[in-house]
């Protein structure tokens, strides 16, 4: 009997292809807001800007991926939380252009198409989406046989935004005196996981089911926390206080993201001590023996976002971000001369 040469035969099923997108058309339309046209299984996403808001829009765009945190989600078989990640970085970048995010796409490519796991996972993208206030219009399922090992995948996401060009957010009016305000993150969120893993499952041998007592609650369920959603806490803090300049503490830590919200020639004076920094990050450096410069290299260390504004707006702006669920703290200020940051 000769070999049967089909699609299906190569690894790709195009019946579960369809089945995945019937799931996931409830969850996408759920996100819809003023501005979308048409419905998912188009050729492209659309979306009509109301050019009638704006005397000069500028589009912003930003695009991540979720990192190694989705071995995390293998391990652990859940897969509702990984597309808030996705969704996070992206619209939490952009913000900091101060752009309001409208449309967001995703890209999912797998070894096998399983319609249910591909439904959780847009799930959590779509939750993503109405948490920033933005509008899933669209994206890409690729089954690639041979390429991802079994029940793995890989998930990016694109974003695109809008802010009035006299509204942008580029740090050129920061100064030294200005103060920079933290504000909180939910833990890990999506960086650093492949020194996590070293540290937890390579060196400390544990189990995503392992509880932890410092933490109070499994390995798997304080590693897979989603990332924190700012939009609509930083939109509010663009309307009523006078922020010179935003980072997202994502990849890189505190030292790689704070100067980017800085204009040259500025440094960024942080004074430890001046937040809490969440019980994880303490037990991750005892449990690898990891010194604190690698830490706030690596970890946000409790600070999800940060924000640069004169000393007089910071107990307003903390009002706002309260009023909005978010804590922050002053952190540290700018000071003339140098660059990049010195921890205090």
């Amino acid at each position: 009997m000769s070999e049967e040469m089909t699609y299906r035969a190569a690894g790709v099923d195009i019946k579960a292809g369809y089945e995945a997108v019937r799931r996931i058309r409830a969850h996408a339309r759920s996100t819809f807001r003023p501005g979308v046209l048409g419905e998912i299984g188009s050729f492209g996403g659309l979306f009509a800007l109301d050019i009638a808001k704006y005397r000069e829009p500028v589009l912003v765009s930003g695009t991540d991926g979720v990192g190694t945190k989705l071995k995390v989600a293998f391990m652990a078989g859940r897969h509702d939380t990984v597309g808030i990640d996705a969704v996070a970085y992206c619209v939490n970048d952009i913000l900091c252009q101060g752009a309001e995010p409208l449309f967001f796409l995703d890209y999912l490519a797998l070894g096998r198409l399983d319609p249910e796991v591909v439904e959780e996972i847009v799930k959590g993208v779509a939750e993503g989406c109405r948490r920033a206030g933005c509008a899933l219009i669209g994206g890409e399922t690729a089954e690639m046989p041979g390429f991802y090992p079994p029940g793995e995948y890989d998930l990016a996401g694109f974003a695109v935004g809008v802010v009035e060009r006299e509204r942008l957010i580029d740090a050129s009016r920061t100064a030294p005196g200005h103060v920079v305000l933290g504000i909180a993150s939910t833990g890990l969120q999506s960086s650093g996981f492949s020194l996590v893993r070293r540290i937890v499952f390579d060196k400390a041998k544990l189990s995503v089911d392992h509880y932890v007592e410092e933490l109070g609650r499994s390995v798997g369920e304080e590693l897979l926390e989603p990332t924190g959603i700012y939009v609509p806490a930083v939109q509010a803090l663009l309307r009523t206080c006078d922020v010179r300049g935003l980072a997202n503490i994502s990849g890189g830590g505190l030292p790689e993201n704070l100067p980017r919200a800085v204009a040259s020639g500025l440094q960024v004076v942080v004074e430890r001590g001046s937040w809490p920094v969440p019980p994880v990050f303490r037990w991750l450096q005892e449990l690898g023996g990891v010194q604190d410069e690698e830490m706030y290299r690596t970890f946000n260390m409790g600070v999800g976002m940060a924000a640069v504004l004169p000393e007089e707006e910071v107990d307003k702006a903390r009002e706002v971000l309260a009023e909005h669920g978010w804590e922050s703290w002053p952190i540290g200020r700018l000071v003339a001369g140098g660059e990049g940051v010195r921890f205090s």
